[in-house]
């Protein structure tokens, strides 16, 4: 743009010294190029600080990388490259035999630790009955042992016999112990019971809802609106659940976010990037055109300047890399919505902070006369 200012005003003194007829010497020359010098430096000083322009822009816009939930053959991959897509589009499929083998084991138990939960309450009846047969078999081995104690003591019975009815009442006793402790079982096998469930049946419908989350997982479907731009994904492909390598890349589409560009500003231009401000935009790829657009946010953070802790102190190169202020600015010009630019366009764009108005006239004219360079280009 330099150029361009020096170029007009160099054509601007041939026209005043052709009209007027001033002749060329010693004093007329150095004049005009000192004045040039003097006024073109000032006018670009003013114009850059209060009207911003920068070439280092483009449209961001993000990608999702698709990973599989689970690891498996891939048996169909739906996608077209380039299709649209709706949110919840098949991408591809994976191979579903274990997943779904995994699912129907567990129904299979499910139902048959419903049918025991059933059963727990007579189960708990059926030992309280024991119990009671225990007790009554245990009493009457105590009052046998006693009556043969009583007539050992009179001579009627052998040792062997008392002490074989000693015996017998132990085992009784026992077996009143065993009962008891299987009806402590039996009540709390009933009693556990989790969010109205039998235990079992909980931690059983659990494990179902994490295995037909993975056989879910065997269809890979489209996050959100979008498009994959590249499907190099086949038929056969072993696909892993890990992340580090994703089979395809999605590309959102959102409206809201369309004709937003992204456009690094020198620092020295801080005070005057502010949200509202009015901008021009200019793309390479649409020459001869210029289009309105807004500032919709000046990003809090410079990344050049972050720094993450990693055991190590700040060195001079760490601060030495200077970096520039990023703006967002959304295109209002409903003319370009006319040309089909592809995601991740460049731009170079202008802001207007409405300081010192009469320097963004000459910003305007020298951004439309770089629109018309566009134009001339050469591939080597």
């Amino acid at each position: 743009m330099e150029t361009l200012l020096l170029l007009t005003y160099t054509a601007l003194c041939v026209v005043i010294f052709k009209v007027f007829r001033i002749p060329l010497n010693k004093w007329s020359v150095p004049t005009a190029i000192l004045g040039g010098v003097v006024f073109i430096s000032l006018v670009i000083l003013a114009m850059n600080y209060n009207c911003p322009f920068s070439e280092d822009g483009k449209q961001a816009y993000r990608t999702v990388p698709i990973v599989s939930q689970v690891r498996g053959r891939v048996t169909e991959v739906a996608v077209k490259p380039n299709t649209p897509l709706n949110k919840g589009d098949v991408l591809f499929r994976i191979d579903p035999t274990p997943f779904q083998a995994k699912v129907d084991d567990l129904r299979a138990k499910i139902k048959q630790a419903s049918q025991d939960a059933l059963s727990l309450d007579s189960s708990f009846n059926q030992a309280k009955a024991d119990l009671t047969k225990a007790v009554a078999d245990r009493d009457k081995a105590q009052r046998e042992y006693a009556r043969y104690s009583e007539g050992h003591a009179k001579g009627a019975f052998s040792d062997q016999m008392v002490d074989t009815r000693l015996q017998t009442y132990k085992a009784a006793e026992a077996a009143v112990a065993a009962a008891q402790a299987q009806v402590v079982h039996a009540q709390n096998d009933l009693n556990s019971v989790i969010n109205g469930q039998n235990a079992q049946v909980a931690s059983l419908m659990a494990q179902l809802r994490k295995a037909e989350f993975k056989l879910d997982g065997t269809v890979v479907r489209a996050p959100s609106a979008g498009y994959v731009s590249m499907v190099g994904l086949r038929e056969g492909t072993m696909s892993t659940a890990l992340g580090l390598a994703p089979v395809m890349t999605f590309v959102p589409v959102d409206e809201n976010t369309k004709n937003t560009y992204v456009v690094a500003y020198r620092q020295n231009a801080a005070l005057r990037l502010k949200e509202g401000y009015k901008a021009e935009l200019m793309f390479p790829s649409i020459p001869g055109t210029v289009f309105e657009g807004e500032v919709a946010q000046v990003l809090p953070a410079i990344g050049e300047s972050q720094f993450q802790g990693q055991g190590r102190l700040m060195t001079t190169a760490d601060v030495a890399n200077q970096g520039r202020i990023l703006v967002t600015i959304k295109a209002t010009d409903p003319r370009l919505a006319d040309y089909s630019l592809p995601q991740g366009t460049q731009v170079e764009a202008a802001i207007y902070s409405g300081h010192l108005k009469e320097v963004s006239i000459i910003r305007k004219i020298l951004l439309r006369m770089s629109s018309w360079e566009n134009y001339v280009y050469l591939d080597h």
